[in-house]
């Protein structure tokens, strides 16, 4: 019986050995993987691309310190490598991750963006505002602070306002899933809106996007887009989870 229990203790030892090593879902810290992958490595542009063009811009964009910065152009909104894009399309899933703005710096991060040819991202994309609240004009402008950080741009305001000053890390979420999307930012969810709704084409009717069939008529599946608007802006730990 001695041996017979001896050899059951370790097959229970090879067991949990097996279960809880390296090749496990277990991260080094103990906590679970929760299916969170890293789209941006931090050192390289991979998985990452020029919008409407076939690879990274040569300029205007750099890896630097394990962020993704969009460089200040010195002229304005005319920015000098232009707007990047994860190089694969998507349709539910959560997006993590963490920014900061220029001095009266302006940005943004796009969803389900389509590659039009010879037109703007923003013309088929909804944007997560990235804004110098303080120091930027578009803080003021729009409708009830629709144009202030973390907002769905000139359409609906971020509630609560909860962003950071320009130079300070902000952590920034968005979830899609089946239409629905919420934008999160710095732990508190700060805006909700539903795609394809009547509540949808009515508020984009009445908005700056109108004459934009493919705004009204958001895509199921698109790009996530870093806008360069000519401001420094810095990008890091860029996570995706699909659901």
């Amino acid at each position: 019986m001695k041996l017979i229990n001896i050899l059951i203790s370790s097959v229970i030892v090879i067991s949990l050995v097996s279960s809880c090593g390296s090749g496990g879902n277990i991260k080094k810290n103990g906590s679970k993987d929760e299916g969170w992958t890293t789209i941006f490595d931090g050192k390289t542009t991979t998985g990452w691309r020029g919008y409407n063009k076939p690879a990274f811009p040569d300029k205007g964009w750099e890896v630097v310190d394990g962020t993704l910065h969009c460089i200040e152009s010195g002229t304005g909104e005319a920015g000098l490598g232009g707007d990047v894009i994860y190089d694969k399309k998507l349709s539910n899933y959560e997006l993590s991750l963490e920014w900061k703005i220029g001095t009266g710096g302006n940005s943004g991060i796009f969803i389900m963006a389509q590659e039009i040819p010879d037109e703007p991202i923003w013309k088929s994309a909804p944007e997560f505002q990235l804004l110098d609240n303080e120091k930027h004009p578009d803080a003021k402008l729009g409708v009830d602070g629709n144009r202030m950080a973390s907002s769905l741009y000139d359409l609906i305001p971020a509630k609560p306002q909860n962003t950071k000053p320009a130079g300070e890390w902000n952590q920034a979420g968005i979830l899609c899933y089946q239409g629905t999307v919420v934008f999160k930012s710095n732990g508190a969810n700060v805006v909700e809106f539903h795609l394809w709704t009547e509540d949808w084409k009515k508020m984009i009717a009445n908005s700056k996007f109108k004459d934009y069939t493919w705004f009204l008529n958001t895509a199921k599946e698109g790009y996530i887009g870093l806008q360069d608007h000519g401001s420094d802006c810095w990008f890091r730990n860029i996570k995706l989870k699909l659901l």
